[in-house]
């Protein structure tokens, strides 16, 4: 998984704003299209609603940014970013997925210690100690308050008239929020399906590990990235046998590439896999929601 190993090592290689945060983003337009061109699903800017959000869960006012297409109802997934949280590229993913016909709420992990963006790109959270900023951040993350701020989550979700109350929510997650889409349909009835990107710590040893959660009643993709699963090779058996033995419908799937290729400015970001995820990740709300 990233670890503060892992990205002091990018750091090093000189993964600067100038050498890679400012040249991998001038190439996500295309990158967050269909490969080829864009795509169909590129809202024009009339077309897409998009707004910021707050609202009230336990612990205090979660904030995120709204999208959806102008006019229509659609299900609603809850987008929770990798690390580095809200900014340019979750939401040009956000815009694509909306585009794809989903009301997306991306939502702030965050929002217990700071609201908003904190980070221009994942260059920008490399080389300026990001890691050591969002520690004490992550360390409230258990499976009790992602639980809660899922909840929380949904609720604003169904409450909005771009949402049909009668379809079921999905949430996705990436590297540290991986675990978020693992953890999502055990806290309300409403979330029928949880996306997994190179997710860390879905199997666990101390506390309650996520993947005791999963529920018969809910789909599930987990998608694993092939140094994660080198360094640890048992997790997507336990994983499988978990979801066998209650029942849960889950797809899980090491791909050919490193932790964090599904992320646009991601220097692991691997477009040829992460275009094989979405497709994944399309399915299985088409099936689920």
């Amino acid at each position: 998984m990233c670890d503060e190993q892992q990205i002091g090592e990018w750091a090093r290689r000189g993964l600067s704003r100038r050498r890679f945060g400012a040249a991998t983003l001038a190439g996500t337009a295309a990158a967050c299209a269909p490969i080829g061109a864009m795509g169909d699903n590129d809202l024009a800017a009339s077309e897409l609603d998009e707004r910021q959000v707050s609202f009230r869960t336990p612990d205090g006012v979660l904030d995120g940014e709204f999208f959806s297409r102008s006019g229509t109802s659609a299900p609603g997934v809850i987008m929770w970013p990798d690390i580095a949280g809200i900014r340019p590229a979750k939401r040009q993913m956000a815009h694509r997925l909306a585009g794809d016909g989903y009301a997306v709420l991306l939502a702030n992990p965050y929002y217990r210690d700071v609201a908003g963006q904190q980070f221009e790109d994942f260059a920008t959270f490399a080389a300026n100690e990001g890691f050591q900023k969002v520690r004490p951040w992550r360390e409230k993350f258990t499976v009790d308050t992602i639980q809660a701020d899922t909840r929380a989550c949904a609720h604003w979700l169904m409450n909005q008239s771009a949402v049909p109350s009668d379809r079921g929510i999905g949430v996705q997650g990436y590297c540290m929020t991986g675990s978020f889409a693992i953890v999502g349909p055990s806290a309300h009835e409403a979330v029928q399906a949880g996306a997994s990107f190179h997710g860390g710590g879905l199997v666990r040893e101390d506390g309650t590990s996520p993947h005791t959660t999963l529920q018969d009643d809910a789909d599930y993709l987990i998608a694993i990235s092939q140094d994660d699963d080198a360094e640890s090779p048992d997790a997507k058996t336990v994983l499988r046998n978990t979801a066998a033995a209650v029942g849960a419908d889950v797809e899980i799937e090491v791909y050919p590439a490193d932790h964090g290729w599904c992320v646009l400015d991601s220097p692991s970001y691997n477009q040829v896999q992460a275009e094989r995820a979405w497709d994944r990740l399309l399915a299985l709300y088409r099936e689920a929601l």
